[in-house]
């Protein structure tokens, strides 16, 4: 396997963001941000693990958003 020093999701499995966005955020505040039923509607990891590999345009958006609270952008205070 090569080495990606540039990419921070190198070796990120889309089940660990998932649940590290979970626990910093919420699941209210990560269906806010990114609108999609999974997150607003009886949210689970394995039914937003089933509807993000689905998905690329989301899977997209959440990937965004982990870079985002995990390595650089601060978000504001959300309630959780």
């Amino acid at each position: 396997m090569t080495q990606q020093p540039n990419n921070p999701l190198h070796g990120v499995k889309l089940e660990d963001i998932i649940i590290k966005l979970e626990q910093e955020l919420g699941w209210q505040a990560m269906g806010e941000i990114i609108n999609v039923r999974c997150f607003t509607h009886d949210p689970s990891v394995k039914s937003s693990l089933k509807f993000l590999r689905k998905t690329p345009w989301a899977r997209e958006k959440v990937e965004q958003l982990y870079l985002d609270t995990f390595h650089g952008f601060v978000w504001p205070t959300i309630k959780k």
